[in-house]
């Protein structure tokens, strides 16, 4: 199996695939840290078009995705305020095998959000 990372996101206030979120990967180093590695934005089914990380730059050690979606949600008109409730959703998580598939999905509403390891 060749190692990978890779997200999805599904907006759940409508039960579609969340087109346009900005997804950003970050490596947390040593202090805490955050280094930048790539930056993507989902397409129309909410996925992005490559893995944000392949087998050739995998690496043990703790990541985080962070989700643009207060953005997604003023653009498309799910609430109306300047400062939507989730803006940035970070998520991070260890990577130990550099060998498997990282899948870490995320479900969202302009209200809520939940995640998990998937295949």
């Amino acid at each position: 199996m060749s190692g990978k990372v890779t997200t999805h996101v599904l907006d759940t206030s409508c039960g579609k695939p969340a087109a346009g979120v900005v997804v950003e990967l970050w490596r947390i180093v040593e202090g805490g840290e955050s280094e930048l590695l790539t930056k993507a934005v989902t397409n129309q089914d909410g996925r992005l078009d490559k893995p944000l990380l392949t087998e050739n730059k995998m690496a043990r050690g703790v990541y985080e995705l962070r989700f643009q979606v207060g953005d997604y949600f003023l653009r498309n008109g799910f609430v109306n305020q300047a400062y939507p409730f989730l803006h940035v959703i970070p998520v991070r998580f260890g990577l130990e095998d550099v060998n498997e598939h990282y899948h870490v999905p995320l479900l969202v509403a302009p209200g809520g959000y939940s995640t998990y390891r998937g295949s």
